[in-house]
């Protein structure tokens, strides 16, 4: 029973070869890395306490209230992401470059109709866009002469009575599953000439969270800014897998080669609330707080998975190609509560140091609504128990050089949301911790400014190649380790009036 139990979470955790919605599209989707404005960016995004910068709209509103003046800004980017594996004592990489647009705002700062420096100060108003989360990254990895096979799954499943038109049938269908029609129990090539062979598994995903909100903060004396803002997330994300092994050793009867694929596209909008406030206690000192509700979700996916096989009997070879039906469903996602806890030091107009600190319970997701009336009653439970509440932490600083250029660094640390036990099982991604070290210059002349800002990401996390088979007459397949390194360029552009 034990081990059935650790071989269940390991199935359900897994991001690949998902069909149905669980434990990875509850945590996919609210596990963020807010990302704006490149002198954000430079600093760590520890923009709570800070403001003046559309970038803390999807922080803290409040910062909204700080602006003097009118401001337009543009922030295009450019990232390339390297993703290096190691398996079965082999090791791959893998490669992706994409360039997109990180910011576009505009702030209308609005004086109060008295001018006085008591009271309310001005209303302001912005309008615009930040990206929430990228999901683009290809990762590869390879293992030769392996113990053990993703037949393995399938006819694993299938003595169980378990039958997907979008795995089993398939291995059915290019007649890599087999029956001995005497014993009833199904197999494969591969399993019976006690494995060996090579294996090669491709992920590649792309897309992202965007986030596009109206925000009002007001200027109380100077000293106290409040702030709300309304924001329509709009959310893309595209995972295609292929796994492929082959007879590389030329042991195996009849099975050459064969290779599965599949293919996710999950598309939605969603809806959430920001509210929050900036004090000043003494004119060096910045304090903040913030609220963000749940982003409620609207989904959309849509599935398939197809597979190839080539083998050589004794009367010639064939040659078998396989697609499934093309699956859709609809649900709703409810994403956590979260809190973010600010603090700045303005260091007398030359530089200041500013730091946040946001908690979120990602045990609190909730999956619902499912288009065929499911209630996802047990995949909340499990995601209760697979997830924790997490601290991510912010720390950015800036050094006023002259009057028209400033030197800024940062660095950002978000805490894995696992639990290091779930289910009587280890999770391998309780230590999946992702560190950003950043650091940039800003440029600005009369009402002009442009920012520059060079972000290094680093994460190491574990994956299992394909789900694992419940029967100890299969092995477990062997963890593959992962590391994505990724180097982010913005530019901001913007115009004060």
């Amino acid at each position: 029973m034990k081990r059935y139990f650790i071989l269940f979470i390991i199935t359900i955790l897994m991001p690949f070869f998902i069909q149905a919605q669980d434990l990875a599209d509850a945590l996919r989707f609210s596990q963020l890395q807010t990302q704006g404005t490149a002198r954000a960016g430079a600093m760590g995004n520890a923009f709570g306490a800070l403001g003046g910068d559309f970038t803390s709209v999807s922080i803290n509103p409040a910062g909204i209230g700080l602006y003097r003046s009118d401001e337009v800004t543009i922030t295009p980017k450019s990232s390339h992401t390297r993703t290096e594996s190691s398996y079965w004592n082999s090791g791959a990489e893998d490669t992706d470059y994409k360039f997109t647009l990180n910011n576009f705002s505009y702030v209308s700062a609005i004086p109060a109709s008295s001018g006085s420096e008591l009271g309310l100060i001005s209303i302001n108003l912005g309008i615009g866009y930040n990206r929430l989360k990228e999901f683009n990254s290809n990762a590869f990895a390879i293992g030769n002469n392996i113990n053990g096979s993703y037949l393995d799954y399938f006819a694993d499943n299938a003595n169980r009575g378990i039958w997907s038109d979008h795995y089993e049938e398939l291995a059915w269908k290019t007649d890599v599953l087999l029956k001995d029609e005497n014993t009833g129990e199904y197999w494969h090539d591969i399993q019976d000439a006690g494995y060996g062979q090579n294996q090669r598994k491709s992920i590649s995903k792309s897309g992202s969270i965007d986030e596009y909100s109206f925000a009002v903060g007001v200027n109380f004396n100077h000293k106290l800014y409040l702030g709300a803002s309304f924001g329509m997330t709009n959310v893309y994300y595209r995972e295609s897998t292929t796994i492929y092994e082959n007879d590389a050793q030329e042991n195996i009867p009849y099975l050459s080669n064969f290779t599965f694929n599949s293919y996710l596209k999950t598309y939605g909008y969603g809806n959430n609330f920001k509210f929050g406030l900036i004090y000043k206690p003494v004119q060096a000192i910045r304090l903040g707080v913030s609220i963000h509700t749940p982003t409620w979700y609207r989904l959309h996916d849509s599935f398939e998975t197809s597979m190839q096989s080539s083998l050589t009997y004794d009367d010639g070879s064939g040659n078998y190609n396989e697609r499934s039906p093309l699956n859709y469903y609809d649900y709703r996602l409810e994403t956590p509560l979260r809190t973010t806890f600010s603090g700045a030091f303005v260091i007398a107009k030359k530089g200041l140091i500013s730091i946040d600190y946001e908690l979120i319970n990602y045990g609190m997701a909730k999956l619902r609504n499912g288009g065929d009336g499911y209630n996802f009653n047990q995949e909340n439970i499990d995601i209760s128990e697979a997830y924790k509440t997490s601290g991510n932490l912010r720390v950015g600083g800036e050094l006023l050089i002259s009057k028209a250029i400033s030197l800024r660094g940062g660095y950002e640390y978000q805490q894995s949301a696992f639990n290091t036990n779930a289910f009587g099982a280890a999770q391998p991604n309780s230590n999946a911790n992702l560190m950003v070290y950043s650091g940039g210059l800003g440029f600005k002349s009369g009402l002009f400014f442009a920012d520059i800002a060079y972000r290094y990401s680093t994460i190491n996390y574990y994956d299992y190649p394909y789900s694992t088979p419940v029967s100890e007459d299969f092995p477990a397949p062997k963890i593959i380790s992962f590391k994505a390194i990724k180097n982010d360029v913005l530019l901001t552009i913007g115009y004060k009036f």
